[in-house]
């Protein structure tokens, strides 16, 4: 594989001390959508606060909706990846229409009309109090150190910068994977999610219906 052109240097992520302890079912928490896939091939998005006709959007969209554990689950079922990325495009920008905290870290819907489905430039996966990132090329690892990301023996396995709180952490996972699109470098995130039953239990409340906006760490913007 021949690598892209030279990256250039983004903003640094700041770093958060003393680190805490986190777990997905925090990182779930924190933006207002959150937009991720289970491991059997289900996409689906969590909405954090009540956000004004985000159940016609979603449904329309073509996503189920489910009350699970505390949580308002839209579900859109496997797929292919070229429909799983029209739905949740089409569902994206009708969000984005009422709040700018949105969070896509979804796998099933990464499609491209211009480049076939490959190997992942980037693979980042979360477990155990961590997040463990495997590059797959010289550029790809070059995109990650930029991004405050430390090598492991080898060189290929790379962990989060040190210091980061559970905000922290998905702020630096949003940014590099957010950056390495715009790069044109493919990457799947892998959140620890079997399947839609082990979504875990929220741990905050949503809010009543409101239409403000909230800036986000990352989003990521789908070709349509």
């Amino acid at each position: 594989m021949t690598d892209p052109p030279e990256l250039h240097q983004p903003a640094p992520v700041p770093a958060c001390s003393p680190p805490t302890p986190w777990t997905t079912v925090s990182l779930l928490d924190f933006p207002d959508v959150f937009i991720g896939s289970t491991d059997d091939g289900h996409t689906f998005v969590i909405l954090n606060r009540r956000i004004r006709d985000a159940d016609q959007l979603l449904t329309e969209a073509g996503f189920l909706p489910r009350e699970h554990l505390g949580r308002r689950l839209y579900l859109l079922s496997p797929g292919t990846t070229q429909d799983a990325h029209e739905c949740a495009g089409i569902a994206m920008y009708g969000l984005l229409a009422h709040t700018h905290d949105l969070v896509d870290l979804s796998w099933t819907t990464r499609w491209s009309p211009d480049h076939p489905a490959v190997a992942p430039d980037l693979h980042f996966h979360f477990g155990d109090g961590t997040v463990a990132v495997t590059a797959a090329t010289t550029t790809a690892g070059t995109l990650l150190e930029q991004h405050g990301f430390t090598p492991t023996a080898g060189g290929s396995s790379y962990r989060p910068p040190d210091g980061l709180d559970e905000r922290g952490l998905l702020g630096a996972v949003t940014a590099a994977e957010t950056h390495a699109y715009a790069h044109g470098l493919s990457t799947r995130v892998h959140l620890g999610i079997a399947t839609p039953s082990d979504i875990p239990a929220s741990a905050r409340r949503p809010a009543t219906a409101t239409t403000g906006s909230v800036t986000a760490p990352a989003v990521r913007r789908r070709t349509r």
